[in-house]
């Protein structure tokens, strides 16, 4: 890794070698990413829930890796550091890839690595992109495959997509409830088959509202349930190639 006076690191990987902006936590994966993938004006940045859950994979390959041995204590402090600042926002600008992108999500793999690892090399004291002391590849994705953090990832940004689109749910029910009392003696005419039919209340219309929703609050909980099943620790093919026996448990624990 080289700096120069350009405000840039040169980064190489085996294609070869990119300028790399110094303050930058991404590296040299993710600006090929960029320049690959510049389809559509929807960036990962735009979706901080699945950046959140980028983290809290990596932090719990992080921590299975570090309980089997394979990472020492200095570097796994630092990665898990590191993921614990992406799950709370902190670098969410740091993920410019385009989510429309070739390769079965391996650039927003790859921008989660570099970033974590940069990160990481920071509070161990080194400069971004030495990475002969925390490896994207070899160290913030040891024992992983794009094939099965990323739609691990997916799916824990999708659970607390969910939460959220719960909370906004009951808010409008709170809304629709209260609108039911507050239209309770006001009288309209009800209407089957495009027509004027038999009188109800306005409140009646409102509190209908919020049945429906409230109906519909129990069938997402029931689908949200799915999202709770992760891949983690099936690798590239679903064999576990490349993970320790216990990793996918450990893993796994490590998320709930």
């Amino acid at each position: 890794m080289e700096q120069n006076l350009q405000g840039t690191r040169v980064e190489s990987d085996l294609i070869g070698r990119m300028e790399v902006p110094n303050d930058a936590l991404y590296g040299v994966q993710t600006l090929r990413g960029i320049n690959n993938f510049p389809i559509s004006s929807f960036k990962l940045n735009h979706y901080p829930l699945f950046i959140r859950g980028l983290g809290i994979t990596k932090k719990a390959a992080t921590i299975a890796n570090h309980e089997l041995g394979l990472l020492t204590d200095k570097m796994a402090k630092a990665i898990i550091t590191a993921c614990d600042e992406i799950i709370e926002g902190k670098h969410d600008k740091e993920f410019p890839v385009d989510m429309i992108q070739g390769g079965a999500g391996t650039t927003t793999n790859m921008n989660a690595n570099e970033v974590i690892a940069n990160r990481a090399l920071e509070l161990m004291g080194y400069q971004r992109g030495e990475y002969t002391h925390c490896s994207p590849n070899d160290h913030v994705n040891l024992s992983q495959s794009t094939n099965d953090a990323y739609p691990t990832s997916t799916r824990i940004g999708l659970y607390y997509t969910h939460l959220e689109l719960l909370k906004h749910f009951r808010k409008l029910i709170a809304s629709f409830r209260k609108k039911s009392e507050e239209f309770a003696t006001i009288i309209k005419m009800g209407r089957t088959q495009m027509q004027d039919a038999v009188p109800m209340t306005l409140g009646q219309t409102f509190g209908g509202f919020a049945s429906i929703l409230n109906d519909e609050i129990a069938n997402l909980e029931f689908a949200a349930k799915e999202f709770l099943t992760v891949n983690m620790g099936a690798t590239a093919i679903g064999t576990g190639i490349c993970a320790v026996p216990g990793y996918a448990e450990k893993c796994v624990e490590a998320i709930s």
